[in-house]
């Protein structure tokens, strides 16, 4: 069996060397491995520790993007390189710990499971800016996706390798890589307590945007879970609310016109009443969510491919 380890990463050249130190002990013990850092765009020197691993250890592997292009980019572009039958992800910072990357293994092979997950039970964060956040963040996420983990957010995961061969992460979505693997039909997903260690060098690269985006993502992910193989369910259903809405305002306005007249009672141009304005958009507003319906079906057609990246250089 063979492990790859993918590891995005953002300035964190203070890191690296430790890491990858840390990694050989915890790994070549017990398998054959590959260690893949992906560089988002780092401006610290990060790549130039990456390309003197790779010269002195055939295991070290690194991607370069030309700029910052986000976590989830990384991560695919990491997936898109590796040879390995497990895929192990993690984050730079030391927080995780790769001492746990056997174990981690042994769980997925020996309960048969896709995905495992890991659990940072005692969090090594602040409270407020992060632990309850995240608490909040990730009971939304188990009402929503209906997978039971306690945390989505973590960046040490076991994959098997069928998993991501069928999975495209994009966006912000790292955060509900279990739910795009659930939706690709790999159902069996196991979660593991781990050690978490508070940050050693450097800071977050996060910031408290991330909350809005992981609403956002939520958003996101509902729409996944109800509307992704036909948005026209959703869009041509609005649609079709506002061309109701639409037609009892024309009724209204008729209505009130034939009354009048049939009681001789004297009458006003039909733009004077607000009725033919509500008509009005509402027609608009129905056309436009068929619209929309129509676009997302052709775009579902044909198999559109999102969160692109560049490349700048492999080794």
């Amino acid at each position: 069996m063979k492990i790859s380890v993918v590891i995005p990463l953002l300035n964190e050249a203070e890191s690296l060397p430790e890491l990858h130190q840390r990694l050989g002990e915890a790994i070549s013990p017990h398998y054959d491995y590959e260690i893949i850092f992906v560089d988002d765009g780092s401006t610290d020197g990060s790549w130039a520790i990456i390309e003197d691993l790779a010269a002195r250890d055939k295991h070290v592997h690194g991607i370069k993007f030309r700029r910052n292009y986000g976590k989830s980019q990384a991560l695919d572009a990491g997936f898109r390189r590796v040879k390995g039958d497990v895929i192990i992800t993690m984050d730079a910072d030391l927080q995780d710990d790769p001492a746990e990357i056997p174990g981690l293994v042994q769980k997925l092979t020996d309960e048969n499971l896709d995905l495992v997950s890991c659990w940072k039970q005692k969090r090594k964060d602040p409270v407020l800016t992060k632990n309850l956040p995240s608490k909040l963040f990730n009971w939304a996420a188990r009402k929503v996706s209906g997978i039971r983990l306690h945390d989505f957010n973590c960046g040490l995961k076991a994959y098997r390798r069928e998993v991501i061969d069928n999975i495209r992460v994009y966006g912000e979505m790292h955060r509900y890589i279990p739910f795009l693997a659930k939706q690709a039909g790999f159902g069996r997903i196991g979660e593991k307590p781990v050690i978490h260690h508070a940050r050693k060098y450097g800071h977050t690269k996060f910031g408290s945007d991330r909350f809005i985006k992981g609403v956002l993502d939520l958003i996101t992910l509902w729409f996944h879970m109800r509307f992704a193989k036909r948005p026209m369910y959703l869009f041509g259903g609005l649609g079709l609310l506002m061309f109701f809405v639409g037609f009892v305002a024309v009724a209204v306005i008729l209505g009130i016109k034939a009354y009048k007249l049939w009681h001789g009672l004297p009458t006003h141009l039909v733009t004077d009443r607000p009725w033919f304005y509500i008509s009005v958009a509402s027609m608009l507003l129905g056309s436009q969510f068929f619209l929309a319906g129509f676009i997302g079906e052709l775009i579902l057609q044909q198999g559109s491919r999102s969160g692109m990246y560049s490349v700048e250089k492999e080794i």
